[in-house]
């Protein structure tokens, strides 16, 4: 009886040790996270309020979408919210992307002062979007990327304060495909939604591997650029070639927004191609969601979206259980990854690879 026990005792501990080296659902309200992807778009601040309930900090991006008044709206929500909550939440500012005075000597500076003016505590990054390399164009009509040499003193800007680039350039490889051919309905609600970014309807655009290549040749003229590459990098599709980027650039990390269920698809054919990934680059992986407050939703239909997209993606990293998506047909697990993994990919990476000042 006494060496049954003994042994009885052994391996209780040993499984409560094995257990301790996991996360489980509850342990979400207690372990800090970091949202490093959403929009606030608002004046008002239950986005926060949210945050606060739910543990996270968060980083709102701004996004130039052609309209310079709206940027300046965009940063005036970031500033009142950062002043209120000068521990919760951050902001990264961006530029006007002044298409009719890019032809004209000393546009490299005036988007440098604009910088300067949208710099200040809080500020923890600079955002470049898609319109980069898929609207924007010179005089003659050609589409401007992002590897454009007019744009290299404005890098060099940022790296000088000391700042990464926040940078969505480009769009998932689904972009390029049909409606109906498109691996998730994430995606194909979404061009659908809005085909003046459906590449499929305009061959005249640069291609996906347009799209890629220029933001490659952007890194590699600035090796000492941080670069965090939203979406998963526009390589969402293949946990291979993103990882060949993060060997080719060892300054360049990558957020989850909107892509997690792009690792789910891959897991339904090679779960562990995808849980290895995460594990081999859990110090280059940074969690966000890509959620927009704009002020049109319902309190209360906006605090339970994020809460419910907040925990929905923790069970996704942390339970050990099989899983299904509304975004594509078949079954998948959860990652059910180490606490150590968790807590870079929820929180370490965002606040050293942001430099965000908490307590």
């Amino acid at each position: 009886m006494g060496k049954n026990f003994v042994y009885s005792f052994v391996l209780l501990l040993a499984l409560t040790g094995c257990q301790s080296n996991f996360y489980s659902e509850k342990d979400f309200l207690s372990v800090n996270k970091v949202d490093a992807h959403m929009h606030l778009f608002t004046g008002r601040t239950i986005f926060v309020e949210q945050a606060i309930k739910d543990n996270f900090r968060l980083l709102t991006i701004n996004v130039d979408l052609g309209d310079s008044t709206g940027i300046k709206d965009q940063l005036k929500y970031s500033l009142m919210a950062v002043k209120k909550y000068p521990d919760r939440i951050f902001y990264a500012p961006t530029f006007y992307f002044d298409t009719a005075g890019w032809d004209h000597e000393g546009w490299s500076n005036k988007v440098i002062e604009q910088l300067r003016r949208s710099i200040s505590p809080g500020a923890v990054s600079v955002k470049f979007w898609k319109n980069i390399g898929m609207t924007v164009k010179d005089r003659n009509g050609n589409f401007i990327m992002v590897d454009n040499p007019k744009l290299d003193p404005v890098i060099d800007f940022i790296i000088k304060n000391n700042l990464p680039v926040t940078g969505h350039l480009g769009e998932p490889k689904n972009c390029w495909l049909p409606l109906d051919k498109m691996t998730v309905n994430a995606d194909s609600s979404y061009f659908a939604a809005n085909p003046q970014y459906h590449m499929f309807l305009h061959p005249e655009y640069p291609s996906y591997e347009a799209q890629i290549d220029a933001r490659d040749n952007m890194l590699e003229k600035h090796p000492e650029l941080q670069f965090i590459g939203c979406h998963l990098g526009s390589l969402e599709w293949s946990v291979d070639e993103l990882a060949k980027r993060l060997d080719k650039f060892p300054n360049m990390s990558v957020d989850l927004a909107e892509r997690i269920v792009h690792f789910q698809y891959q897991s339904v054919k090679d779960y562990e191609k995808v849980r290895n990934f995460c594990i081999k680059y859990q110090d280059r992986i940074l969690y966000g969601t890509d959620i927009i407050d704009d002020g049109r939703r319902k309190p209360d239909e906006m605090t339970e979206h994020i809460h419910n997209t907040w925990s929905a993606d923790w069970r996704y990293f942390t339970a050990d259980k099989e899983m299904t998506s509304k975004a594509f047909k078949g079954k998948f697990k959860s990652l059910h990854l180490p606490k150590e993994v968790v807590n870079k990919i929820f929180s370490d990476n965002a606040e050293r690879c942001y430099k965000l000042a908490v307590k």
